[in-house]
């Protein structure tokens, strides 16, 4: 058997019902939600992962996904994933944080947050960071990170970002976020990695978690939902939620009749837990 070359495979197409395929895996397996219009982008992220197998072409490929490769299982969400993240992104959640959120659970002992969706780290290095500052150097102050991606998970435990990352950054937050920094590279300083535990977690699988928290942020993830994927998740993060908790979700997120989850709107793309049954 011949394989393609590099330059022979370039100019083969994905066809519409070897597209329909990987629609079908990556609905079932990660709740994606694949338009016909995003087949040609699907191509080009999926190309390199064709060659590098050593499958024939896309058809071989996916029945390599069908058959069960758990390896590249995991190469193939890291390529269909979109990981645009950044430290304190939509910044009015961590304000509201810091000013409203925080300060009513002083109080509190065994603080709980979860950021699903982490990506590469940013998110919950910036919740740890405002938890620092409101509740200094606790040891029951416990933020749960997951993802999906293995790739993006290994880059988030490891804490280091390049200028690229932090260069819009004040000085004052670089100093709240780093303890090693040169012109290139930045580290995470060891008390804020020490609040996180960075898991690997599918948002559409059940979720292998007991216990319940005061904030879940879940941002620019349910984007790439259905409606009805999308719905289940709200009323899931309900679910895993205290009274009173709080529930922050991304910009072009919403959550239709969120009382009918015991929750209310409290801010932009901001929900709040009824404190009691209504």
């Amino acid at each position: 058997m011949t394989l393609l070359s590099k330059a022979d495979f370039s100019n083969r197409d994905m066809s519409g019902a070897c597209f329909q395929k990987i629609v079908h895996l990556a609905k079932i397996n990660w709740g994606l939600n694949l338009e016909e219009g995003k087949r040609p982008l699907i191509a080009a992220r999926l190309r390199k992962r064709v060659l590098a197998t050593g499958s024939r072409d896309f058809s071989d490929y996916v029945q390599r996904l069908s058959n069960g490769d758990i390896n590249e299982c995991d190469h193939f969400i890291s390529a269909l994933s979109t990981n645009v993240t950044q430290f304190f992104r939509e910044f009015h959640h961590f304000e509201m944080l810091e000013k409203a959120v925080f300060p009513k659970l002083k109080g509190s002992r065994n603080i709980k947050i979860w950021s699903a969706g982490c990506s590469t780290g940013q998110e919950p290095y910036s919740i740890a960071t405002v938890a620092e500052k409101i509740f200094g150097r606790r040891n029951d102050i416990q933020i749960l990170a997951t993802d999906a991606d293995p790739a993006v998970l290994r880059l988030a435990q490891n804490g280091r970002f390049d200028i690229t990352d932090v260069d819009f950054l004040s000085v004052q937050h670089k100093r709240d976020l780093f303890e090693v920094y040169s012109k290139s590279e930045f580290f995470v300083r060891d008390t804020l990695r020490n609040m996180i535990d960075f898991r690997r977690l599918n948002l559409v699988q059940p979720w292998p978690i007991n216990c319940m928290f005061d904030v879940i942020f879940c941002r620019n993830v349910a984007i790439y939902f259905d409606k009805s994927t999308q719905d289940k998740l709200w009323a899931g993060f309900s679910g895993r939620l205290k009274p009173g908790g709080y529930l922050f979700i991304g910009h072009s997120e919403r959550i239709n009749f969120p009382e009918n989850i015991k929750m209310e709107p409290v801010g932009i793309t901001s929900y709040k837990k009824f404190s009691s049954e209504r």
